[in-house]
């Protein structure tokens, strides 16, 4: 099985009856978790943004100083501006689709509903909008500086660099620090699908069956 057929199997499932104690609970409970998520995701949006506005202009900065044989870290730049523009996005959309306070319980758990389902899926494909142009915005500054490295450091010195153990320590340091660190942000937000998307899911998919069955 591909993830597709989980995913459709996971939509297929009958959603388990609900107690009306639990019921009201969920009610009771609905107004301060729609508001955290919210909080939550303004946060997010709002972090990552600027996050990746400030290593566009740490990169631009570093080509400015370097001089035109930095030309490759515009494609570093062009991708971390890429991602800051993703999550303006995101905020342009969320507040378009902001509700009122007024608004009927069915229609805001309906909004929740689609926003969580928009939430999971992205996190489950992190790699095409988020971890993948970091990780090439990563890499080019990485090539870019050695390539700098080989222009302008004379070949004697540099040959000496490239022999010294302490050299190729802190490469190999550096590589498996920044895996590392890809593979915790790709686990983080996998766990955050299984442990806080899902089961809010679940949660509100009962509500709403629960309101639909009373009209």
């Amino acid at each position: 099985m591909n993830w597709n057929d989980y995913e459709t199997a996971w939509k297929c499932q009958e959603l388990p009856v609900a107690a009306p104690a639990d019921l009201t609970g969920l009610k009771d409970t609905f107004e301060s978790k729609r508001r955290k998520m919210a909080a939550t995701l303004f946060a997010r949006d709002l972090i990552e943004g600027s996050a990746g506005l400030f290593v566009s202009g740490v990169y631009a900065r570093m080509w400015w100083l370097i001089g035109k044989d930095a030309w490759p870290l515009a494609l570093a730049i062009a991708l971390m501006l890429g991602v800051s523009v993703f999550f303006i996005r995101e905020r342009i959309r969320t507040h378009c689709n902001r509700l009122g306070p007024q608004t009927p319980l069915l229609a805001k758990l309906t909004a929740d509903i689609t926003e969580l389902h928009h939430q999971r899926n992205l996190l489950l494909n992190l790699w095409k909008w988020y971890l993948g142009p970091i990780t090439g915005a990563m890499g080019i500054f990485v090539l870019t500086m050695l390539r700098i490295a080989v222009l302008r450091i004379r070949s004697e010195t540099l040959a000496m660099l490239w022999r010294h153990p302490l050299v190729w320590g802190l490469l190999l340091f550096t590589l498996i620090a920044a895996t590392a660190l890809i593979w915790f942000v790709w686990k983080l937000n996998r766990r955050a699908v299984q442990k806080q998307i899902e089961p809010r899911l679940v949660e509100l998919e009962k509500l709403r069956a629960d309101l639909l069955s009373a009209q």
